[in-house]
């Protein structure tokens, strides 16, 4: 069935809330949150640890904290405590982004029980389900996903275990791979050109004769497939067929595939301006912030307390990694029209209260509640 993809309209007045339809928490952060705070209710007492953040959303990650939760590792992978600290009665919580084959060793010569308290988005398996496959057929996995993502760390490392696998951040860099394809690039500048992303005696002439491409599962949709479709085209223009060319199906989540196909539709909508909230460290919000972007004024936050009055807002610069003070980001009389989203490892709840604050700052003729009443 065709699904609809048409914002809802929440007409307060003179403030008109066009929110995505589709927005917010996936299965796969719901089915981690869920199994992480039952672990923390059915086990008074233990040492109960995450691997790393369960998911990119600062207000989960601090809840679970207060519960006495501590961390392995930051989210670039740096250890915060040693795994020689651990022992078998305690527990270790795998988040929904999965682990490296490596680290899985480790926590299991602490006598840990990985699978008991692995919260892998199964999304992410189909993944490394995909990259297997693809390894059958003795080709080389490309992975597009950025590299120092935990996802995309967990997908390389379980590809790299069965094939020769090199990740790729975006088009820009499939088509410097593309030379060494192409024979037209000196093979002495792939090390430099690549340290870090490709698997131990990955060889440039041999291992990219034969390629797929799998995807970390928040990148956008339309890069992945760009990236893919130019690969071909120069597999199929170096060899004369596509046969050297594996081929993929598409391993996006469904959740991030339906957030940004929703964002597509909200941004037909002619409005002054555009709201998305999520974690600054979450690769699919991000992606929903760079698509808003390019049609008009966007303020990424990571929950509504960024919102500091009507006439100044605090907010996340993509580009320069830093949080901006922006004033005079509303209209001063209305009417306003605002487009708001949210990405995967965000609560509804702080949606919700992003919605209350704008409103807060208008003589609204309408309440939330009133406004929520109207959409059984």
């Amino acid at each position: 069935m065709k699904k609809d993809f048409t914002p809802t309209l929440l007409d307060f007045g003179n403030v008109q809330v066009f929110l995505a339809r589709h927005f917010g928490f996936c299965y796969g952060v719901e089915n981690a949150i869920e199994i992480a705070f039952r672990i923390i209710e059915e086990n008074p007492g233990k040492r109960i640890f995450l691997l790393s953040e369960i998911i990119h959303n600062p207000r989960v990650n601090e809840d679970l904290l207060k519960k006495g939760v501590r961390f392995l590792q930051d989210t670039s992978g740096k250890q915060l405590l040693p795994f020689e600290e651990l022992n078998e009665k305690d527990i270790v919580i795998i988040p929904a982004f999965g682990t490296t084959l490596d680290i899985e060793k480790k926590l299991q010569s602490a006598g840990i029980v990985v699978e008991k308290y692995n919260t892998t988005c199964p999304f992410v398996e189909k993944v490394w389900n995909r990259s297997e496959q693809i390894a059958a057929g003795n080709y080389t996995v490309v992975i597009h996903g950025k590299p120092s993502h935990e996802e995309t760390r967990a997908t390389f490392s379980h590809a790299s275990s069965n094939s020769p696998s090199i990740v790729v951040n975006d088009l820009d860099e499939a088509k410097l791979l593309a030379k060494f394809i192409e024979g037209e690039e000196n093979i002495g500048l792939f090390e430099e050109l690549f340290r870090g992303r490709y698997s131990i005696n990955f060889d440039p002439v041999k291992d990219l004769q034969r390629i797929g491409v799998v995807n970390q599962t928040t990148m956008l949709a339309a890069d992945t497939q760009e990236i893919a479709d130019y690969l071909k085209w120069v597999i199929t223009k170096k060899y004369g067929s596509p046969d050297n060319f594996a081929d993929t199906r598409d391993t996006l989540c469904y959740a991030t595939n339906d957030n940004q196909s929703a964002v597509y539709a909200l941004l037909k909508v002619e409005a002054g301006l555009a709201i998305v909230v999520g974690g600054y460290n979450s690769s699919n919000t991000s992606h929903l912030v760079e698509l808003c972007e390019e049609k008009l004024p966007t303020y990424f936050i990571n929950d509504a307390e960024k919102i500091l009055s009507r006439n100044e807002i605090l907010h996340y610069n993509l580009h320069n990694k830093n949080e901006v003070l922006t004033t005079g980001y509303l209209p001063e009389n209305g009417p306003l029209k605002v487009l708001i989203t949210s990405g995967a490892s965000c609560p509804d709840t702080e949606v919700e209260k992003v919605i209350e604050k704008i409103i807060s700052f208008y003589n609204t003729q309408k309440t939330i509640d009133e406004m929520i009443s109207l959409f059984p």
